[in-house]
């Protein structure tokens, strides 16, 4: 099949990928639209994951304060360079990220990042609701286990649904971003603010 021009401008469009990377994937895909974007995709999100390891000094702390200014909240993100900090689809990122702070009330940044002693808390919570289930000890183990991947989905900032798009994680999010603006990027740490709030107690993420 024969790539236009057109094709390979409505794909760049789509996607914010190169030229060159465009037209390949339509060769690639024999001209399928949806193919190609699934192909840029992919080949984005591999590349972000080679990326991963490389040093994010650069960055910028984004902030959102809700309407009425009572809720408020602050998210450093970090790129590799001062460049890729000053585009717009990173400041678009940071200020997202905050506004999720600020609407889905994360408490903590990652899964490793909740301290042991709550772990085992819920995990004996969870057990004592199973109790008298009658159910085998491996079958317990595995909901307790999808109780906890839950947990985590609701309490840590990175595993949470995207406010924007739900059938993505914030992880999903960042990484897209990565793959778009060809950095590595890691969101360090947040923190949100409540009015009235009380002064002194833990802030979420900030470790």
């Amino acid at each position: 099949m024969k790539i236009t021009t057109a094709m390979v401008k409505e794909l760049r469009e789509a996607t914010g990928a190169g030229v060159l990377d465009c037209k390949n994937a339509l060769q690639k895909t024999d001209g399928d639209f949806d193919k190609a974007v699934e192909y840029l995709r992919q080949k984005g999100l591999a590349a972000a994951a080679k990326r991963a390891g490389r040093a994010a000094n650069e960055g910028i702390i984004g902030s959102y304060v809700h309407a009425g200014n009572r809720v408020a909240a602050l998210v450093e993100v970090n790129c590799e360079t001062d460049f890729v900090a000053r585009t717009d689809d990173f400041l678009a990122l940071a200020h997202d990220l905050a506004m999720q702070v600020v609407a889905a009330k994360p408490r903590y940044l990652l899964p490793e990042d909740i301290p042991a002693e709550v772990i085992e808390a819920k995990k004996k919570i969870y057990r004592a609701q199973m109790k008298d289930s009658g159910k085998p000890e491996h079958v317990i183990d595995k909901i307790v286990e999808g109780k906890l991947q839950k947990y985590y989905q609701e309490v840590c900032l990175m595993q949470q649904p995207f406010i924007k798009d739900d059938g993505l994680t914030v992880q999903d999010v960042v990484t897209q971003a990565a793959a778009k603006l060809g950095e590595n990027i890691v969101v360090r740490r947040f923190v949100r603010f409540e009015l009235g709030e009380e002064i002194g107690a833990p802030q979420p993420g900030s470790g």
